[in-house]
This record gives C-alpha cells, sequence and structure tokens, in this order.
C-alpha cells in the first residue's frame, strides 16, 4: 500500500519542472492616458479666524464668539451645515522674540499674549454665490482665507470620458508599436486601472479686492484624468 501511493507524487514531481519551464505568450502591454476638462459647480475653501488677547481664555472666547459670528453668516448663505467642519482648533502663546534677541538673558522669550486660531472647511455648492459667501464672512470675523479649490459634486460623467480617452490612446499606442516590430496585433488580454488616490485636479484662479464688494473669482475648468494600462496578444 506504501508504495502504491508514492507513484503518483513521484509522477507529478517529474512532470513540474516542464510545466515551469514554458514561456509565457508573447504580448504587448501599454498604459494610456485621457483627461477632460469641465466647469466646475462646487468649490471648498479654507476660512479662519483668528484672535489675539493678553489671557488664553480671553484669546479662546474672543475667537469662539467671531466663529460662531462666521458659522452663523455661512449659514444665512444658504450653506449647509454638513459643507461646513473644523478642520484646525489651536492655541498658543506669543513670545517677545525682540528681548532675546537684544541679548536679553533669558533662556525663553517672555509670554506677551495668546494667539487662537479656528480654521473651518467650507463647501460652496451654489458657485454664483462664492464671491458673496467670502465678503460677508470676512464683514463679520473671518480674517484668513486659503486653500481655495474648484471641482465636481458628481465627477462620474466626466471620468468616464476620460476613461474612453485613455483606451483609445492605450489602442493608439499599441497600433505604433505591432507596427513598427512587423507583428500583427491581438486582441486584448487584460485592462487594468489604477486606483486613484485624489480627485479630479483643478486648473483654477482667483482674484479677491476685500474693500470693494463682493470678492471677483475666477472659477477656471476643472481636468479629470484617467489612466490605463493595456494589455494584447501578438498574433500569428
Amino acid at each position: 500500500m506504501m508504495m502504491r501511493s508514492l507513484i503518483p507524487l513521484a509522477l507529478l514531481a517529474f512532470s513540474l519542472p516542464a510545466l515551469a519551464q514554458e514561456p509565457p505568450p508573447p504580448r504587448i502591454q501599454v498604459t494610456g492616458e485621457g483627461e477632460v476638462a469641465a466647469a466646475p459647480d462646487m468649490a471648498q475653501v479654507q476660512i479662519g479666524v483668528t484672535t489675539e488677547s493678553g489671557t488664553a481664555a480671553a484669546a479662546l472666547d474672543a475667537n469662539s464668539e467671531a466663529t460662531a459670528a462666521v458659522l452663523a453668516r455661512l449659514a444665512e448663505q444658504g450653506v449647509a451645515e454638513a459643507d461646513m467642519q473644523t478642520g484646525n482648533l489651536s492655541l498658543y502663546p506669543r513670545r517677545d522674540d525682540r528681548r532675546s534677541q537684544n541679548g536679553g538673558g533669558l533662556d525663553e522669550p517672555p509670554i506677551v499674549g495668546f494667539v487662537a486660531n479656528h480654521t473651518v472647511s467650507v463647501t460652496i455648492r451654489q458657485l454664483d454665490s462664492l464671491g458673496g459667501v467670502l465678503d460677508a464672512v470676512v464683514s463679520d470675523g473671518a480674517n484668513t482665507l486659503g486653500g481655495l479649490s474648484f471641482g465636481l459634486q458628481d465627477p462620474a460623467e466626466a471620468l468616464d470620458a476620460a476613461r474612453r480617452e485613455a483606451v483609445a490612446d492605450a489602442m493608439r499606442k499599441a497600433e505604433l508599436y505591432a507596427e513598427a516590430a512587423g507583428v500583427v496585433l491581438g486582441p486584448v488580454r487584460a485592462i487594468s486601472e489604477p486606483v486613484m488616490q485624489d480627485g479630479p485636479m483643478p486648473m483654477m484662479a482667483m482674484e479677491a479686492d476685500m474693500m470693494r464688494g463682493a470678492v471677483p473669482v475666477a472659477e477656471g475648468e476643472v481636468k479629470v484624468t484617467a489612466t490605463v494600462t493595456m494589455s494584447f496578444a501578438i498574433g500569428e
């Protein structure tokens, strides 16, 4: 019984190297890229309130009051509560660096006040109101603006168009390589798309004049890109 059970294993051991030595079929693998430009229909901006006072409590209280006014004004401007999110909340001492620089002999400059900062990330879904919203919140106490970017609320349609362009680009490259190499391009064997780490990349510009009416904003365009890798068989 023991000898009969070893025979199939021995035959299998001799057959495995032969299978492993078979070369993979020749293929052409290329990467295609596609890009589609679209008008943005939303914007995201970082709105901040920075206050300073002689004590930490006073700085934080003043900041909380000003931030509450800014949030209330955003709500009045039609910004939904779900589209407002705190991105940073900080409180830190402000030191008199001049005494240290002038040879005061101190290991650490003295504290002369405290600074509180509250930054809120705001999504604006009505772009025609963006300039008015920015002007309104500045009037109510916001004194820092940054990180303005434009995007698409639903990029699926633009992304699918970019994917079609990426596939067409990959097929064009494969046909070119096959012709240059003097071979026949066979059918598609594999298609893959890398995982997108970032959303659509915006191409935009912003101009601001806080002294005159609503803030003018140039929306520009949002460019949506797609990349695809395709593998083709080489025909006979």
